[in-house]
């Protein structure tokens, strides 16, 4: 049982982090290595300067509705893994992790909103960029589909597991 306790934690820690990055990394769609588009900036590579001219990404409805979702994901899983530790160490024995669990699930689902909506919006999202044809999802979009199985996973694994100590 400590071997499970422990592997829930290391998956919620890595899927936490997993979260931080995809939210605030600069690497939703990219063209390249000259121009990049997350969920805050529009960067372009400067070859004269040799560095990354970033500008705030033009806000649509659809991109909002994305980086709620993502913000809402970090904030309950984070909020999970808090419950869970206060829950450790106050819990009775035989005590089922529940709200620990549910906020973990429900961290998936606002993910795979947040994902989904960018996946079938990109044309709306990215709409005075480069030709999409050109570019590729990046990979904080990858890790942002990459959370989805592991935090619903997660959350299933915390509404079955019972304090034994």
């Amino acid at each position: 049982m400590a071997l499970l306790l422990m592997f829930v934690t290391v998956l919620h820690l890595v899927t936490l982090a997993m979260l931080f990055i995809a939210t605030m990394e600069k690497s939703w769609w990219s063209w390249g290595d000259i121009e990049n588009t997350d969920l805050w900036y529009k960067c372009t590579y400067e070859n004269a300067t040799e560095t990354w001219l970033c500008a705030s990404a033009k806000d649509s409805e659809w991109l909002q509705s994305v980086q709620a979702f993502m913000i809402l994901s970090v904030v309950l899983s984070s909020i999970s893994f808090m419950v869970f530790l206060g829950q450790l160490f106050t819990m009775s024995k035989g005590g089922i992790f529940y709200f620990t669990g549910l906020c973990q699930l429900f961290a998936g689902f606002a993910v795979f909103a947040a994902a989904l909506i960018f996946t079938c919006q990109r044309s709306a999202i990215l709409q005075d960029s480069r030709e999409l044809e050109k570019g590729h999802f990046g990979y904080c979009y990858i890790l942002a589909w990459v959370c989805v199985p592991l935090l619903l996973i997660s959350g299933a694994l915390y509404v079955h597991l019972r304090k034994r100590a």
